[in-house]
């Protein structure tokens, strides 16, 4: 019978038969990766790392935005918060990601307008009501927000709106997956493949990746049950030597995804490589803006080009987000880097696996 209240996918029972029968598959040492970064949180929140037999680890994967979000951009979001010339918008979990020599916060508190926002649309608002100043919106996300980002500009276009534009950061779940199956020392026996994410993109999204590297996948939701269920689906199908792809959040997930959200952001954006901290560039793994879109790109128009730099020293975020390290074993984490004083973006942003570990696990 199929469950229909929030209540539900939390009741003790429930979650007590489904651990059970994970401990009686006593399925071999099995190492199993979520992908996003709300599964983490989950994970933490509801103690559920605690509860599972010792055959079985979950690894963090490279879920979450803000996290992956290469240092080059976030020294960039901090050169354009520097001129008196611009707005800098942005989504909260960014503003205390350190870059290279400063952060937003750190430029904000210095006095430069740096403004945060729930909408890309409240940043397209700002500038109607500032005509005389160059808004940018610090354009971070999955395919979760890519669609909306997608829809004010269109929003700008037609609004004839100049004074805005982005400095797009987007990535690309996919890609990073099959990135993450070539890395040597990368050990993963099957994907939590992410809930948000999956209701843009369809489960079709995943078919490739798991075609081409033959692993055990399963889109999940972000409650208890929800999890847990998918821990004992991926254990069967490693118990049973049969990998596939699986949709065990069918009350928000389609085979197809949401086409209207990707007919949007396919309008605006096409496909484009990106850097992932960490990981590094993946070829095909972001979205760039279209041509007649191109009059958005912030850094295009004020010709804004910022070296490469390198990430903090000892900082393990990158081997963190491949699942080769957890946040315990950085020698920065809960000691030169926490919550208060991050060093690396796992510890800022509220899906980072550091700031649960610190929240959660200590």
């Amino acid at each position: 019978m199929a469950l229909k209240y929030v209540e539900e996918y939390r009741d003790g029972d429930l979650a007590k038969k489904l651990i059970q029968s994970i401990k009686d598959l006593d399925v071999d040492p099995i190492r199993l990766m979520e992908v996003c970064g709300t599964h983490t949180m989950s994970i933490f929140r509801y103690g559920i790392k605690g509860v599972l037999p010792d055959n079985i680890t979950l690894l963090s994967g490279p879920g979450c935005p803000v996290c992956v979000t290469a240092q080059k951009d976030i020294d960039t979001f901090i050169e354009f918060a520097k001129s008196e010339q611009f707005i800098v918008t942005t989504f909260g979990d960014l503003l205390k990601v350190p870059g290279s020599v400063s952060s937003l916060q750190k430029e904000k508190a210095s006095g430069s307008d740096v403004r945060i926002v729930y909408s890309p649309f409240d940043s397209l608002k700002i500038a109607t009501d500032n005509p005389d100043k160059e808004i940018i919106f610090c354009a971070v996300g999955f395919e979760t927000t890519i669609p909306t980002i997608a829809a004010t500009l269109l929003a700008a276009k037609s609004q004839n709106i100049k004074n805005f534009s982005i400095h797009s950061s987007h990535k690309l779940t996919p890609p990073a997956l099959a990135a993450l199956m070539q890395t040597d020392g990368v050990e993963i026996d099957g994907f939590i493949l992410p809930g948000h994410v999956s209701v843009i993109t369809g489960t079709d999204a995943y078919k490739e990746v798991h075609k081409q590297y033959n692993i055990p996948s399963v889109i999940a939701g972000f409650e208890p049950i929800d999890i847990l269920k998918a821990i004992l689906m991926l254990a069967k199908q490693n118990k049973n030597n049969k990998p596939a792809l699986e949709n065990a959040y069918q009350r928000a997930v389609t085979d197809q995804g949401n086409i209207k959200a990707k007919k949007i952001m396919h309008q605006v954006f096409e496909v484009g490589h990106a850097t992932w901290r960490g990981i590094g560039e993946i070829p095909d793994s972001g979205m760039i803006l279209r041509e007649q879109f191109k009059c958005y790109d912030a850094c295009s128009k004020f010709n804004m080009n910022i070296k490469e730099t390198k990430e903090p020293k000892a900082c393990a975020c990158g081997e963190i987000l491949m699942g080769l390290k957890t946040p315990e074993d950085c020698k920065l984490y809960a000691k030169a880097c926490t919550p208060m004083n991050p060093v690396g973006p796992c510890m800022v942003s509220s899906e980072g696996s550091c700031a649960a570990y610190y929240k959660y696990n200590r």
